[in-house]
């Protein structure tokens, strides 16, 4: 099993963040490994969504039902793919006062376990990779969209 474990402050609020990480049809735009999203339901409470792998012509997916309390968190619960096991979340905390939000501290946690050696093997470089870089993606895809502060 491996974990993924970051946190870090940014200048930008926890609406304006959770608002990328929720929009995950935008990702290939961003995220070098993202050949294609499929958002397969989104309202207040869930987002699910295929994400798929395309890095150095390794390809795999892998599907999510996160749970959502906008705009401080999302609970990441895996539906299918070549995990046994995989969860974890985005929590965004408020920084300065209620009303004058200045930032936020992003804490992002993540646990998975391959379904087999074979797939540990094969992906969990690669997965290592994405996981470990995800923060500093959204961070950089926040200074895009919102401009840097």
């Amino acid at each position: 099993m491996s974990d993924v474990i970051k946190s870090v402050l940014v200048p930008y609020t926890p609406a304006e963040m959770f608002f990328l990480v929720d929009q995950v049809e935008d990702y290939p735009q961003f995220l070098p490994w993202c050949g294609q999203t499929e958002l397969l339901e989104r309202d207040d409470e869930v987002t699910e969504a295929t994400l798929h792998i395309d890095y150095h012509r390794l390809r795999q997916h892998f599907t999510t039902r996160n749970l959502k309390q906008a705009p401080h968190e999302m609970h990441i619960r895996l539906k299918s793919g070549p995990f046994r096991r995989m969860e974890g979340g985005w929590r965004f905390h408020p920084l300065g006062e209620p009303d004058a939000i200045v930032g936020c501290k992003i804490e992002f946690k993540l646990h998975y376990e391959f379904s087999n050696a074979a797939f540990d093997a094969l992906l969990g470089p690669v997965f290592g990779y994405i996981a470990g870089s995800l923060v500093d993606s959204f961070i950089q895809r926040a200074e895009q969209v919102y401009g840097a502060r």
